[in-house]
């Protein structure tokens, strides 16, 4: 058995500022932490659970951990985590990701926000939390995470996460609201592409690239010179057929209203998705803007690959992690555990020997110690 299980978690995350006085300080704030990573990779959702895992898991722990005065309550958990600087837990996490990680150059990065439903507080007048997350598609991790300001929305977060992050040479993927011109200031600026949905959030784009791609299809773009790709997909009694057109000329994009104030812009696209169900069909149209050189087959690839972050983040920490029924709402407590799921996601996600989608894999850790060594041995 490893001596050291979480020796680069220890490493990055003892960086964090204890925010405790001395005379309170009974535990170790990197032992508090380890327990609530362990935890949570084990199926805990609350900090009642994370010290009924420490307690049972009590002598091993004990192999690893200093632990002076045993486990913590529960109390000493909540307090601890609504304490700890979030800017500085995520900080910690980010430098851990790209130490333990080789980022791959080139991939997609989604950037999309998601609300902690639970951690409003009707009583106090306090607002849901609502955090921006970056999720690097090739590799199936969390990159970081922003809190958006409560007098705010993504528009402001998005370009502190975007500055934190290891981009260059990637291309970053955000929904209309994150198409702003200094969010595709920020991207360019740090040496990698994007592609941005364009709705009716950004009148004069949105209403200019509409009519440029109409006026071609009114013509069922026979005389347009645009680049062209389609994928047809079936399964389950559902047929999806995508269509993709886009253009890096000139009397195109000069044709837009302030083209100029979007840094790197090199392209416009329009994706057209048609969707069979039972004989039933539905259209959808989405404009988008790229500093990507034409290219309907890769700018359709990076379209699709958008929705992972829904897919394989929003969506897992839902239903396998059940981050939108938890009522940790106090301080900063909401989104340090927003952190630990996090962690523990990107973790398990890296785990590759068990079977099984990540539900099934905190089972097997919280029964196997053997096998939750092997997911913390991904972290390292």
């Amino acid at each position: 058995m490893s001596q050291k299980p979480l020796e680069a978690i220890q490493t990055h995350f003892s960086k964090v500022s204890d925010p405790r006085v001395d005379r309170t300080k009974d535990h170790k704030l990197i032992d508090i932490m380890t327990i609530a990573i362990c935890a949570v990779i084990c199926g805990a959702e609350n900090w009642v659970d994370i010290e009924l895992f420490g307690k049972s898991k009590l002598h091993w722990l004990s192999t690893f951990l200093e632990l002076p005065n045993g486990i913590p309550s529960h109390d000493t958990f909540g307090r601890v985590f609504s304490k700890i600087d979030a800017q500085q837990f995520q900080l910690a996490f980010w430098e851990w990701v790209c130490a333990v990680n080789d980022i791959i150059t080139g991939q997609i990065i989604n950037i999309d926000g998601k609300c902690l439903r639970g951690s409003d507080d009707q009583k106090l007048g306090k607002r849901a939390i609502y955090m921006v997350s970056a999720w690097a598609t090739e590799n199936e991790i969390v990159l970081g995470q922003r809190k958006v300001d409560e007098k705010s929305n993504e528009i402001t977060a998005i370009p502190e996460l975007l500055k934190i992050l290891a981009i260059s040479g990637c291309i970053v993927t955000i929904d209309a609201m994150g198409t702003q011109t200094n969010i595709a200031k920020t991207i360019v600026d740090g040496q990698a592409d994007y592609v941005l949905s364009v709705k009716e959030n950004q009148g004069h784009l949105f209403e200019d690239i509409s009519v440029l791609f109409a006026v071609d299809q009114a013509q069922n773009f026979k005389y347009a010179s645009l680049d062209y790709h389609k994928t047809v997909s079936k399964g389950h009694g559902r047929i999806e057929v995508r269509e993709c057109w886009s253009t890096s000329r000139p009397e195109y994009l000069n044709l837009i209203r302030g083209v100029h104030n979007w840094a790197g812009l090199r392209s416009i696209a329009m994706v057209i998705c048609t969707r069979i169900i039972d004989g039933m069909e539905t259209k959808y149209v989405r404009f988008y803007i790229s500093s990507l050189v034409s290219d309907a087959q890769r700018i359709l690839q990076v379209v699709r690959k958008h929705w992972a972050i829904e897919n394989e983040l929003h969506w897992v920490l839902d239903v396998a992690l059940n981050e939108d029924h938890s009522r940790v709402r106090k301080d900063q407590a909401p989104e340090n555990l927003a952190v630990l799921r996090h962690i523990a996601l990107n973790l398990l996600k890296q785990e590759k020997t068990a079977k099984g989608g990540i539900h099934a894999k905190q089972l097997q850790a919280a029964w196997k110690e053997d096998y939750l060594l092997k997911v913390l041995a991904t972290g390292n």
